[in-house]
């Protein structure tokens, strides 16, 4: 009931606690599943088991309640916890392998300079640590222990990329690519584009009959009261009796009495709704109702007013064009779709090496426009990838770019100058030449490790898994 777990809904680890005394029923409730030998073992690293045990109590420390691992099982979710469980594991096993320590003496130096712990004159407040080990539910030891695991697989990586200096050479190279100025010359495609007024009726029937099953659209017939201290108890205060009411009004749910019943004895007045089809200018309460149309009869709250509501009925049809603000949305969808085939075409010429210069020429007479940008982070007038894209192509490319208000242009690259360094933006180009090369010998290192270490799944165990999700 809303009032029942009101304030307990609010805390921070509620979901936290639920999904932890939920875990272990969920996993071990069915007796000897997951007993003992290989189907006990969800990964196997060399000669390392990832037992279900394991697996489990990662679950339990991301804090993802069960309901979410739930709904998103087909999106591979599980696989995507059970990766993380890996990489980390992989990474301990390094860390073992390297040798590599941290004393308490570093690990409470850490912690005393965390900043989340420090008053105002930066001084380690032992009460922010504590509270902040209560709000999120987890012990001392636990945190630290985490802290540790962090700690060391940061000193692995600083193991591997340590002592990385770029070449001058590389960082003068990656200044001229990204701050020499660039000359483009460029079509606004909308110009080319289908104009809305030649569209006919039989373009909108087309659309609809290879696209009708996406097109469908549910139409919902409900009731529903919107409830209040002033219009129920007669003030405008939320106290005791007016909570008590919604509770009653929950309890008359659980026990499937009818909608009418319960208006009834309210005497307020219910606002009927039938046909009803979202669009934007629904009304808030109304878009909140279509969102929850998978529960039929409920209540919820709604900014100072509780909502109670029952869906009578739920249709989908296929879209009316008789009804003119349907055909308004299909025919910019239709609109929309005959600009993307146009990019899509022209896009695939350009790659297929099928685009001209003289197709160029052609298509911007009376229509070409140019520009220079100033380096590669110049988004005055394109969007920031368009401009970075851009500046990885050679001169006398063409490319399809946009600009922030997703117009869509066909542009080729005229020239390419180069500008006078810049001492003062030398630095942040040596760090950022340094981040590249260590970058790169990070993904080697990844290459490394899947040659070093063997894992293998068991399928069977992840699915019995998913199972006692399901």
């Amino acid at each position: 009931m809303i009032s029942s777990f009101r304030n307990f809904a609010k805390t921070r680890f509620a979901g936290v606690l639920v999904f932890i005394m939920i875990i272990p029923f969920v996993f071990w409730g069915m007796g000897s599943m997951f007993s003992s030998g290989n189907t006990n073992t969800v990964v196997k690293i060399n000669k390392k088991n990832i037992s279900t045990e394991d697996f489990i109590d990662y679950l339990n420390s991301s804090n993802i309640p069960q309901e979410t691992i739930k709904k998103n099982l087909d999106n591979g979710i599980l696989e995507e916890l059970l990766s993380g469980l890996v990489s980390r594991t992989l990474l301990e096993m390094e860390v073992l392998n390297y040798d590599l320590i941290i004393s308490e003496k570093i690990l409470l130096k850490k912690i005393k300079e965390n900043e989340n712990f420090l008053d105002d004159n930066q001084n380690f407040q032992r009460t922010k640590y504590e509270k902040f080990l209560l709000e999120n539910n987890i012990t001392a030891p636990s945190f630290e222990l985490r802290l540790k695991g962090r700690e060391l697989q940061k000193n692995l990586f600083d193991y591997i990329d340590a002592g990385v200096i770029s070449p001058q050479f590389l960082i003068d190279k990656l200044y001229e690519e990204e701050n020499k100025i660039l000359e483009i010359n460029y079509i606004n495609l909308e110009n080319f584009y289908k104009k809305e007024d030649t569209f006919l009726n039989e373009d909108l029937l087309k659309f609809i009959e290879d696209n009708k099953e996406q097109l469908k659209v549910e139409y919902l017939d409900f009731d529903y009261v919107i409830i209040n201290p002033k219009n129920l108890i007669g003030i405008d205060e939320f106290n005791q009796s007016f909570f008590d009411k919604i509770d009653q009004i929950e309890i008359d749910i659980s026990n499937e009495i009818e909608f009418n019943s319960i208006v009834s004895g309210l005497e307020i007045k219910p606002i009927n709704k039938k046909n009803f089809r979202l669009s934007s200018d629904s009304n808030e309460i109304e878009k909140k109702i279509f969102q929850l149309r998978d529960n039929s009869y409920d209540v919820f709250e709604s900014g100072d007013n509780f909502i109670l509501y029952k869906i009578r009925d739920i249709q989908k049809k296929e879209p009316d064009l008789d009804d003119n603000k349907t055909k308004n949305e299909i025919l910019k969808l239709v609109i929309q779709k005959n600009k993307f085939d146009y990019n899509k075409s022209l896009l695939n010429k350009i790659n297929n090496k099928e685009f001209s210069n003289k197709n160029f020429d052609d298509m911007s007479k009376d229509n070409l426009q140019s520009v220079r940008l100033n380096s590669v982070k110049d988004n005055k007038k394109f969007d920031i990838n368009a401009v970075e894209l851009l500046y990885s192509l050679p001169v006398g490319s063409f490319t399809l770019i946009n600009d922030e208000q997703n117009n869509i242009y066909l542009a080729k690259l005229i020239n390419f100058q180069n500008k006078p360094k810049n001492s003062e933006m030398i630095n942040e180009y040596t760090f950022k030449q340094n981040s590249n090369i260590k970058n790169t010998m990070l993904k080697t290192y990844d290459l490394f490790l899947n040659d070093k270490y063997n894992v293998t799944l068991n399928q069977k165990t992840i699915e019995r898994v998913k199972n006692f999700f399901q």
